[in-house]
């Protein structure tokens, strides 16, 4: 009887044997994948030949790995780019591209982590979410200030990311650092004002992305000390380029390029891009649209059609793509739209609303010194024709510069002769790809989810009957700001579509003076137009432009729209957008402005901060609601970062 117990236990203990290291099979299938992320920060590392930069970590990492010497992040500010990199899609196709708005996922769609977790990984994700789609129940394994690889079943390959805030905009500005980097080493781009304050900004974040380079490091010690460094495909980047103005916020290089380093060990050589070499430097042009296919793809799993990216390793990589794409909406409180083209060495911006600054005043970027600095320098006619451009009006409606000629991108070619031919190409790829992905942000931001209710606005721009190519014609026109256009807005301002009308609308704004008096019976009827968001653009165009007559009808429109609780909180932050841009001719309006219940019917609290930041601007006064996208002020009087 004895032993026939012992042959029952050493048959279960076979078995049990048999389950253990069919796990481990499951396992050993599939690489672990690590993610390294860091803030606000471009290629200023060793490995990217910068000589005043201390990364070792990364360093290291790029001399056994291999780094992409052309990475876009696809948006110049956080939210929108993990849009994008959670997705696989474009923001600009999902809705998704203005800084902290909330759209729901496209029906049929998942975020990678659902597929990575139906492919047999544990999901962790520590620190950061902050995505402008709305999340699927389900999306992580775990996503918390806990969150990590080491808390997986076992037999489990993990895909973990931490990201690094030590080098987000913030800390550049936060005082009291003691300077390691020497700001006399500091080389300053040609459109900063070369001043101690610009350059002590710039030390700084040297220093801070030393910071995020250790932490990094620290990452990677963990994952070796655990015997796991020769099982994990190991990714570092940034999320955009650098903290600083003009970088930070504007889709040129100097805010869109990214540091991209990757390893893949021995053991999983196969999985790496073709072009792959330990220590080598790809040319292949890729950006934050392409993460999300190339981990399903490095997983096994074949890139769903719906993702607009493209593999770049795994099984299912694709060929290297000739143009990377890139896009600004509303940052915060202020309305912009650019779209934005590289091949690597030229880089194309399309500026749909050139009627408004670069530098527009975004209430968190003028914390930084640097802003605020080379703001006043240029109100007292101190900066140069380099340093002005940042905060003129009107952009021009397109831009083109040589990184190889120009790495400032101050020299704009869009009307040389010699680079007519380029400029072509570069319109008719931005053009092609905006088609492509069906892009929903022409539209305005409170049009596109009044006509999205019910579904989300990618399925609603993919509806047969959504005009999509007469919405970009009209923008297109519009903005050419060269081009009169006198006949073609007059058709535009009465046409049967709303956003069609606004484009008329705003194009007779766009040309100040001449076109609003080209306009002018064009704007006044449309001062009664169906659309609010067409009677906003006409009520501005006639109060800056039009005659003295004009100035009382069109602010008793705006004061009528500018309550957020009658009227929403996207009519009232355009209104208040028209408000401001309108100066002291909307004196009348201020108390109304400063009285008004700064909240009101929203598709989401995200979008609720914007509208009291607003009213600050205007009136002066500190708004009665705390703004998201203001500084907040945490325990002890510091403060808090928040984009």
């Amino acid at each position: 009887m004895k032993h026939v117990r012992l042959k029952l236990l050493r048959a279960a203990s076979l078995i049990g044997a048999g389950f253990a290291l069919g796990s481990l099979a499951c396992a050993a299938d599939k690489p672990n994948i690590l993610w390294l992320t860091s803030e606000d920060h471009g290629i200023e590392m060793g490995c990217y030949g910068d000589k005043l930069a201390r990364t070792p970590n990364v360093d290291a990492l790029a001399a056994k790995g291999m780094l992409f010497k052309h990475a876009w992040s696809n948006n110049p500010v956080c939210a929108p780019a993990r849009t994008t990199i959670i997705s696989g899609m474009y923001s600009t196709s999902t809705g998704g591209v203005h800084m902290r708005s909330m759209v729901p996922m496209p029906a049929g769609t998942k975020m990678y982590p659902q597929l990575l977790r139906e492919a047999g990984y544990y999901c962790t994700n520590m620190s950061k979410e902050d995505y402008n789609l709305k999340k699927p129940e389900g999306t992580w394994g775990e996503s918390s200030g806990n969150a990590h690889w080491k808390n997986r079943p076992n037999g489990k390959p993990f895909f973990a990311i931490f990201n690094s805030t030590k080098s987000h905009e913030s800390q550049i500005r936060t005082r009291g650092h003691k300077l390691i980097t020497d700001p006399a080493k500091v080389r300053v781009p040609a459109y900063h004002p070369d001043i101690p304050e610009v350059r002590r900004d710039w030390a700084q974040y040297y220093d801070k992305v030393s910071e995020a380079d250790a932490d990094a490091g620290a990452r990677l010690k963990e994952l070796e000390a655990a015997g796991l460094a020769e099982d994990t495909i190991v990714f570092y980047y940034g999320d955009h380029g650098s903290g600083m103005p003009r970088s930070k916020r504007w889709p040129s290089n100097s805010g869109l390029q990214v540091p991209m380093v990757v390893y893949f060990p021995p053991k999983w050589r196969q999985l790496a891009p073709k072009e792959y070499a330990p220590g080598g430097k790809s040319d292949r042009m890729v950006s934050f649209v392409d993460l999300a296919p190339t981990l399903v793809s490095i997983a096994g799993v074949k890139p769903p059609a719906w993702m607009q990216g493209h593999a770049f390793a795994g099984p299912f990589q694709s060929a290297p793509q000739p143009f990377l794409y890139g896009s600004r909406g509303r940052m915060d409180e202020c309305v912009d739209g650019v779209r934005s083209v590289t091949d690597g060495r030229y880089v194309y911006l399309r500026n749909y609303y050139p009627q408004v600054s670069q530098g527009q005043h975004v209430t968190y970027q003028f914390e930084t010194p640097t802003t605020r600095i080379w703001r006043e320098r240029f109100d007292a006619g101190k900066t140069t024709p380099a340093q002005s451009l940042f905060w003129q009006v009107p952009k021009a409606p397109e831009e083109l510069y040589d990184l190889q000629a120009d790495r400032d991108e101050v020299n704009n070619l869009a009307s040389s002769p010699p680079h007519r031919a380029v400029l072509e190409k570069f319109r008719k790829a931005g053009r092609a790809h905006l088609a492509a992905v069906r892009d929903v942000c022409l539209l305005p931001e409170g049009e596109m989810h009044a006509r999205s209710a019910g579904k989300s606005p990618y399925d609603m721009a993919h509806d047969p009957k959504y005009p999509f190519d007469r919405i970009l014609d009209a923008a297109e026109t519009a903005s050419q700001i060269n081009d009169p256009a006198t006949k073609k807005l007059n058709a535009l301002i009465t046409d049967a579509d709303g956003a069609v009308r606004y484009w008329g609308a705003i194009g007779f704004l766009m040309r100040g003076q001449a076109g609003v008096a080209a306009g002018q019976p064009a704007l006044r009827a449309a001062l009664k137009d169906s659309s609010p968001f067409v009677r906003i653009p006409a009520a501005e165009a006639l109060a800056r432009f039009g005659a003295e007559s004009d100035l009382q009808p069109a602010l008793a429109v705006l004061g009528e729209l500018a309550p957020p609780d009658r009227n929403g909180v996207f009519v009232t932050m355009a209104t208040l957008n028209a408000i401001q841009a309108i100066g002291p001719k909307a004196a009348p309006l201020h108390q109304l402005v400063g009285t008004m219940k700064p909240t009101g019917k929203s598709p989401d609290a995200r979008f609720n901060s914007y509208p009291p930041r607003q009213i600050a601007n205007i009136t002066g006064k500190e708004p009665s609601a705390e703004s998201e996208s203001a500084p907040k002020k945490a325990k002890g009087g510091k403060k808090k970062k928040s984009e």
